[in-house]
């Protein structure tokens, strides 16, 4: 049923916005919240913290006059609880159907759809070179982007194409010329932003290793091979060819201090194999990725700070509040990085989890071989990223 098939409630539903719901979980307020989707897209992706209580009923439960009562009686009626869906309308009717019967309830606004526009921007604190580094944060799929700025010019790293407006707002706002939109592989979880920045007048930037691929715009572009530099102010990023995740994937060094792996490590865990050349391809591009953070990222000096293109529900932001961490750190903590090739093949092939939504549709579209509009490019990248190995296998003790 469409969300527009929902009849119009007749008690008022209050709603609560997306961004309100997002901080009082992470001021650690209780919230209690009732997902009306059907189970498998429940299953799949949903809104989960440590005072997040989460339940799933699908909406047509609540469909008929009399609703079950051991529907009912799943519902608590002690306190507040939030009703959601995907857009808004199984929720709205879900809630005034409650609300009748005396529950004290609200619904999300839009859904998961208003869920997934959230997008913050936090400084990297310990970013220690010319300028100033934000992340930003998506935190209903994970995805992470750098803005750098340094006197009157900026460059972003990963951005995405639902927020080409926000980047360009930013940059107005800081007084700043959003000189780069560069991206560190062809991204197969989102729909990425560099296309649609470079038709702004911002130079758009692909990794030379990449175009191979299939790239169908790569002429249009900038391209940029490893030891290829980009000048923002003081402050230079650099381009490091680490190939893994993707034959094309590249990382860049903000300024020497931070190197933005793209999907190539994450805070939590190392990237997945399979995405380009599949479960055949996967253990030697697994080798190609072991080789990559060995000589590559591994050998840069142990406070550099790691900054990937997403983190996981398993992944502890930094006291600044970004899913940041040094190298050393890094080494510590995770045993994929001290193992030797044979054992870190097999360990990543052991586990992996499902591949991302849509991402056979999201990698040709980012390589340029099928054109979606906006509403489309942002259904097909609703859910989890999935770009990393499983976290539990690669985290140590």
């Amino acid at each position: 049923m469409d969300a527009d098939d929902f009849p119009t409630p007749d008690v008022e539903v209050d709603s609560i916005a997306p961004e309100t719901l997002k901080d009082r979980i992470d001021n650690g307020e209780s919230v209690t919240l009732l997902d009306t989707r059907m189970e498998s897209e429940y299953e799949e992706w949903r809104i989960d913290g440590e005072t997040v209580e989460s339940i799933n009923i699908p909406y047509f439960e609540f469909l008929e006059d009399e609703i079950d009562e051991d529907v009912l009686d799943q519902v608590p009626d002690d306190r507040e609880v939030t009703v959601l869906c995907a857009k808004g309308g199984s929720s709205e009717y879900v809630a005034a159907e409650l609300s009748k019967r005396d529950y004290d309830v609200n619904q999300l606004e839009d859904g998961m759809n208003g869920w997934a526009r959230i997008y913050e921007t936090v400084e990297v604190e310990d970013y220690d070179g010319a300028g100033t580094l934000l992340q930003y944060q998506r935190p209903s799929s994970g995805c992470l982007g750098y803005l750098v700025y340094d006197d009157d010019e900026a460059a972003i790293i990963d951005p995405l194409r639902a927020f080409t407006d926000r980047y360009l707002d930013d940059a107005e706002e800081l007084g700043v010329d959003l000189q780069y939109a560069i991206d560190t592989h062809i991204h197969a979880d989102h729909i990425s932003g560099v296309r649609a920045l470079d038709e702004e007048g911002v130079e758009g930037v692909i990794p030379e290793a990449a175009v191979d691929r299939g790239v169908t715009y790569a002429d249009e572009l900038t391209t940029a091979a490893d030891g290829d530099t980009f000048e923002v102010g003081d402050a230079t990023i650099e381009t490091v060819y680490t190939p893994g995740h993707t034959t094309g994937m590249t990382s860049y060094l903000v300024d020497d201090s931070l190197l933005a792996t793209g999907d190539g490590l994450f805070i939590e865990s190392v990237a997945r194999p399979d995405l380009e050349e599949g479960d055949d391809g996967a253990p030697d591009a697994a080798r190609m990725l072991y080789e990559s953070l060995q000589e590559r990222v591994l050998t840069l000096p142990d406070d550099t700070l790691i900054g990937g293109a997403h983190f996981s529900d398993a992944a502890e932001s930094a006291d600044d509040g970004t899913y940041t961490a040094p190298i050393g750190q890094l080494v510590e903590e995770m045993d994929a990085l001290t193992m030797d090739e044979d054992e870190f093949v097999e360990l990543i092939l052991s586990d992996m989890p499902p591949r991302p939504a849509n991402y056979e549709d999201i990698i040709a579209t980012n390589l340029g071989q099928k054109a979606v509009d906006d509403d489309e490019a942002f259904t097909l990248e609703l859910g989890p990223n999935n770009c990393a190995a499983s976290q539990e296998s690669l985290a140590g003790d």
